[in-house]
């Protein structure tokens, strides 16, 4: 999934830092909206699982100091093992839906529909290139 939203970042970057006149903004912010909120529901997905193990591996710490065994403390690595990556996962759709924020921004300001010194001058994340393969 982060894959996918990157490639996506990459896409509407190119589009955006293309200068040229874009030919249809309405549908493309309509398009942007929909992912939006595609991406929305994932990190939403995603933070309730990173949550759950977060607390799985803080009560399984608990455990351990009142039953010192193996057992307990395999399951707290193995609890970890899974935590990190679920932590590195949420943050990169939550900064992937930050930047999409700041695109929308900027259609909507190429557009004119608002004026452009209400919108901030955030660049968004920046998020590296993909490798290619």
């Amino acid at each position: 999934m982060g894959k996918k939203l990157k490639n996506y970042i990459h896409e509407l970057q190119a589009l955006l830092e293309n200068g040229g006149k874009i030919e249809n903004i309405e549908a493309l912010k309509k398009e942007l909206l929909t992912e939006i909120q595609f991406w929305q529901h994932e990190r939403l997905i995603h933070l309730l699982v990173t949550f759950l193990f977060a607390l799985l591996t803080m009560t399984m710490v608990v455990v351990l100091f009142f039953y010192k065994s193996i057992g307990v403390l395999v399951l707290l690595g193995m609890l970890l093992v899974l935590l990190i990556p679920y932590i590195r996962h949420y943050y990169i759709l939550e900064n992937g839906v930050q930047t999409l924020y700041t695109f929308y921004e900027e259609l909507t300001k190429r557009e004119h529909i608002i004026p452009e010194e209400t919108v901030p001058k955030i660049k968004g994340v920046y998020i590296k290139p993909l490798k290619k393969q």
